[in-house]
């Protein structure tokens, strides 16, 4: 048996999330069926994090076992060929058997891009989310200054939440704007369920004048998630990248980034 990592991009619009479901229409789905084909029998891969309905990968770090023999190129280009067009390999690499795609990741990049402008967009649509009304990124970005560190991010949780501790930490936010554009990124060791839309959303609120920066820093220290603003949309949510120790000789590392301003220079 060999393990194979591989790095996947897809767009989450017409999937149910990633985790396998009995109806088949998720992208662990997707991407299963399609190794499976090459490897000529059933496969299962295990991912870097879960991500929901409607949201996107610009890097997912997978893996798995198997004991077909394939050149790396039939891991990307093979695979390419039996998946929808919203999911693609971008890389295959062959690693070590303690390697695991969610317990050997360092880190775990998320990028939201907001649409920021009186109407929505027709050719973004799913892929990014929207705010009608004039936003501070100024304010905004002091806010999310607040959650950087390590700290309890129960008020940020989705209720159904698995994990056992609600403890993070939070390594990086970034807050820009450019046009109609606003591009949050954070980078933690590890998120709660929904715990990146519930930041996107208590920003928005922060940054349509509804309240001041430090009330972040008091939704943190309440710990109560129904002192917090509704779950933002999933439409601009991006996992942009896991990270790996160099050891593994991962391409980047396991993260290949778009340029922060992307969707901009695609408008």
């Amino acid at each position: 048996m060999v393990r194979i990592a591989l790095g996947v991009e897809y767009c989450g619009v017409g999937f149910e999330g990633w985790q396998c479901q009995p109806h088949g229409r998720t992208v662990q789905d997707a991407l299963q069926a399609a190794i499976s084909q090459i490897a000529n029998c059933p496969t299962e891969v295990v991912c870097a994090g879960r991500t929901d309905t409607g949201v996107h990968g610009l890097t997912q770090v997978v893996h798995f076992d198997t004991d077909a023999r394939r050149p790396l190129t039939a891991w990307v280009r093979g695979v390419n060929a039996n998946l929808p067009g919203g999911v693609a390999v971008l890389w295959a690499q062959e690693v070590g058997e303690n390697f695991h795609a969610r317990f050997s990741a360092l880190t775990r990049r998320y990028r939201y891009i907001l649409l920021n402008r009186g109407v929505r967009s027709a050719v973004f649509n799913g892929r990014v989310g929207w705010y009608h009304q004039s936003l501070d990124v100024a304010q905004m970005g002091a806010a999310a200054e607040l959650l950087r560190g390590q700290h309890d991010f129960s008020a940020f949780r989705a209720a159904q939440c698995q994990a056992k501790s609600p403890i993070r930490t939070l390594q990086d936010v970034v807050v820009q704007r450019s046009g109609d554009w606003v591009i949050f990124e954070f980078e933690a060791n590890a998120f709660l369920h929904h715990m990146v839309r519930n930041m996107v959303g208590a920003l928005i609120y922060v940054g349509n004048g509804n309240h001041s920066p430090e009330w972040i820093a008091e939704l943190l220290r309440q710990r109560d998630r129904r002192l917090s603003p509704p779950t933002f949309a999933p439409d601009g949510l991006y996992l942009a990248g896991v990270s790996y120790p160099d050891h593994w000789n991962l391409p980047a590392k396991g993260r290949i980034i778009a340029p922060l301003s992307w969707p901009v220079e695609m408008n």
